[in-house]
């Protein structure tokens, strides 16, 4: 498993070299609502805090391989802008129909794009054959211990700058921020919102196992085909709440921060607050998570110009 001592070593790791990002208050959503957010953080979302912990662990024999990761976008971007930084040769593994503004910021970062798999439930067979061909090194999006404890520094700096909230609401894809946010904070309710047509922890939690899924919301960055081992087990064993929110809530949430927070988000970065506006969250000092930015143009005018 992991401690929260893993997430205060991945603090350490990371440090200095990434964004410590800033909290909002909204009045509009309530007197004690906070809005943490890493839209702002390097390459637009949390993505780099798990993967630059993870490439700091990695040895010099594996650091000579390169490193290979599969991703919609934000994971990609995120190991594309940190081999980068650490002189890493990197290929991301992403689907014909990803987001073109993603892919492209990928390329802008330094890594090979391979854009063979059809779609995210044949992605990691796509990742598996490269991986076994290259003898790269994997760099897991939600599932590794430090992955997973990386990105927990999220939960670290909401408890130094919202020490009073007593919810924290993290939106899921294979639920690596969640499972490092609830490691983070062990005494803090964390609530997990995944769109209701993109539902991989809700089923594994229903099967006991992660199991596949037809992830197909509009909020993209959370389109995981299923979720990790290591998350479902924290996610158990907390006992951590799991909402859902429709793909309608999640479009009004994204206006909703455009336009009241004038935080241009991506729809994946919204879910927490869709679920705090369609009031399945409950009252109380709460901070939620506004996991990201990277939309592409013709995505975010559709929404905006959506009643």
């Amino acid at each position: 498993m992991i401690t929260r001592d893993d997430v205060l070593a991945a603090r350490e790791a990371i440090a200095g070299r990434l964004h410590r990002t800033p909290v909002f208050s909204s009045a509009t959503l309530g007197p004690r609502v906070f809005l943490k957010a890493e839209l702002f953080q390097r390459t637009g979302s949390f993505k780099p805090r798990g993967v630059l912990n993870s490439l700091s662990r990695l040895s010099e024999e594996q650091r000579g391989r390169g490193v290979i990761a599969a991703s919609a976008g934000n994971h990609a971007q995120a190991v594309a802008y940190c081999a980068g930084l650490e002189g890493l040769d990197a290929l991301l593994v992403m689907w014909k129909t990803a987001s073109a503004a993603k892919v492209a910021a990928t390329r802008g970062y330094g890594a090979q794009v391979d854009l063979d798999a059809e779609g995210p439930s044949v992605v990691f067979d796509r990742l598996e054959d490269l991986r076994r061909e290259t003898g790269r090194t994997l760099i897991h999006p939600f599932d590794s211990v430090h992955t997973v404890a990386g990105q927990g520094t999220v939960g670290l700096e909401i408890a130094e700058d919202v020490p009073d909230a007593d919810v924290v609401v993290v939106p899921i894809g294979g639920g690596g921020l969640i499972a490092g946010i609830a490691t983070a904070l062990p005494d803090v309710r964390v609530v997990g919102v995944e769109p209701a047509v993109s539902n991989a922890l809700s089923a594994a939690l229903e099967a006991g196992k992660p199991v596949p899924v037809d992830a197909r919301s509009i909020a993209d960055g959370l389109n995981a085909p299923f979720a990790g081992e290591l998350p479902l087990r924290i996610v158990e064993e907390r006992g951590i709440e799991v909402v859902l929110v429709e793909e309608e809530e999640i479009e009004g949430a994204t206006r909703f921060l455009y336009e009241r927070a004038k935080l241009a988000c991506e729809p994946a970065g919204a879910v927490g607050v869709a679920a705090l506006l369609a009031g399945k969250i409950g009252d109380g000092p709460t901070a939620a998570v506004v996991s990201g930015g990277n939309v592409a143009t013709q995505t975010a005018s559709a929404i905006l110009a959506r009643r």
